[in-house]
């Protein structure tokens, strides 16, 4: 890490606190993400050349929107290049006047969102929470947003920052089959719940008889004033507080977290 004053403004990736522009703080080339210098120096207070990260921090394997981000980085370097290859000398000023591609953008919409959601559960994790991110699917090039381990359960969460209210929808029932379906922003978004679904039985092979729970959080979404979470075929639809709520309110049970969570960070590395 590099203490620097940031030309971009940011969000403190521990935190979640706000970072203007010009103010210093500590910059992680390889993940290009910030912290604030108080959790930049917390950091470098804790660690120390015989000691691993993981030891010190065991709740904060992986890195929340890492994938994501690098992704994003790797589609905007793409973007300009081909941008440079079209304009010749004319390239660099080409790339300052473009906008980014909307499908390169939603990698850095989505990142922000992991790591925003990261930050909230990052706050409320304890030895009965422990909270991983970003966690890679064996054999395959999905990835699992976050993943939280309590004394009652595993919790698999995919981030979604979109704008619209999340409603489920619920057709058929006494003479035709009963189908629910998720809509944001009135938009059919089912497939979501599909994807969550695969991703808790892609967890529920390694979690013995653990119960395992799937989780959308909508964050920046339009939620009501009253009510708004749901469940649709067992996954739970909700917003980032809701689901730190829920979370810490997972502590009586008679799972060993700290071995639990140890196993599927080894699992999904």
């Amino acid at each position: 890490m590099k203490q620097m004053k940031l030309r971009y403004s940011g969000v403190c990736r521990q935190c979640g606190t706000s970072i203007a522009a010009g103010m210093e703080a500590s910059y992680e080339r390889e993940t290009r993400t910030v912290r604030c210098l108080v959790c930049a120096t917390e950091l470098g207070q804790a660690l120390s050349p015989e000691v691993t990260r993981d030891e010190v921090l065991p709740n904060a394997a992986g890195i929340a929107g890492g994938s994501a981000r690098r992704e994003y980085e790797r589609r905007k370097s793409k973007d300009q290049e081909r941008l440079r290859e079209k304009w010749g000398h004319l390239g660099t000023l080409a790339v300052a006047l473009s906008d980014e591609r909307p499908s390169t953008k939603s990698w850095a919409q989505g990142a922000s969102g992991e790591e925003r959601l990261g930050a909230r559960l990052d706050a409320v994790s304890s030895g009965a929470l422990v909270v991983l991110h970003d966690l890679r699917i064996p054999g395959t090039k999905a990835n699992i947003d976050h993943i939280a381990v309590t004394p009652c359960g595993v919790w698999v969460i995919d981030a979604k920052r979109y704008k619209g209210r999340p409603e489920l929808k619920i057709e058929g029932g006494l003479f035709r089959p009963r189908t629910e379906k998720l809509l944001v922003g009135g938009r059919d978004s089912t497939n979501m719940v599909e994807g969550v679904l695969r991703q808790v039985d892609a967890v529920r092979e390694h979690a013995g008889d653990v119960p395992v729970n799937g989780v959308l959080c909508f964050i920046q979404a339009d939620w009501p004033l009253i009510g708004g979470a749901f469940t649709t075929r067992g996954v739970h639809v909700l917003w980032p507080k809701r689901l730190a709520k829920a979370l810490v309110a997972e502590a009586a049970g008679d799972i060993d977290v700290t071995r639990l969570s140890r196993a599927i960070a080894m699992r999904f590395n």
